[in-house]
């Protein structure tokens, strides 16, 4: 029995100094380990942290881009609502001339002379005076050439007459006045205009 008791503490003490060597192996690697991660991790980490530097720039710019083009938008509109406003009274305006031009025609044909017909001359006069300014508080303002330079953009020329007492090219007569809305012509005046004899 003794010999039997003997083997089993021999064999226990054989095997006791295996398992302290795994172990220690074991416990080795597991130092070393750590050792050769941490130059891993701190390369992914410098890789990650460029990774995401870039991505920031990229969306800063694009966030520029966007904002630039919010403001374009906001500018394009402001411009859209400005013209609206500066000439929703185009057509009403234009409407409006046939009116004037009327009254023009109305007064040019009494009779100055005539004393029964003064005071029909006079109230035709401060009405289309009276409209006139109407129109010209709406920046609607007339085009009257007479005696200037023909101006295509302006002006319609209906005929040329040679004429030596004037420049050529010269508006000697207008059929109609012409009429702008904030500086834009809504109707050209309709004019004669001189050529060299």
């Amino acid at each position: 029995m003794s010999q039997d008791t003997n083997q089993e503490d021999t064999s226990a003490k054989s095997e006791q100094p295996e398992v302290n060597t795994e172990e220690k192996l074991q416990a080795e690697a597991e130092i070393d380990q750590p050792e050769q991660s941490e130059p891993q991790s701190e390369q992914q980490a410098i890789t990650e942290a460029e990774e995401l530097q870039q991505k920031l720039s990229t969306l800063g710019e694009q966030l520029l881009r966007e904002q630039a083009e919010m403001q374009n938008v906001r500018r394009r509109a402001q411009r859209d609502v400005e013209s609206a406003h500066k000439f929703a009274l185009e057509k009403f305006a234009t409407e409006l001339l046939s009116v004037v031009d009327n009254l023009e025609r109305a007064i040019g044909a009494i009779d100055a002379e005539d004393e029964s017909q003064k005071a029909v001359a006079e109230g035709l006069e401060l009405t289309l005076k009276t409209f006139i300014d109407v129109l010209t508080k709406h920046s609607v303002v007339p085009v009257d050439p007479e005696g200037q330079p023909f101006d295509a953009d302006l002006h319609q020329a209906v005929s040329m007459v040679p004429n030596a007492e004037v420049e050529p090219n010269t508006v000697i007569n207008v059929f109609q006045k012409g009429y702008t809305l904030n500086g834009r012509l809504i109707r050209p005046a309709m004019v004669v205009v001189s050529t060299s004899a």
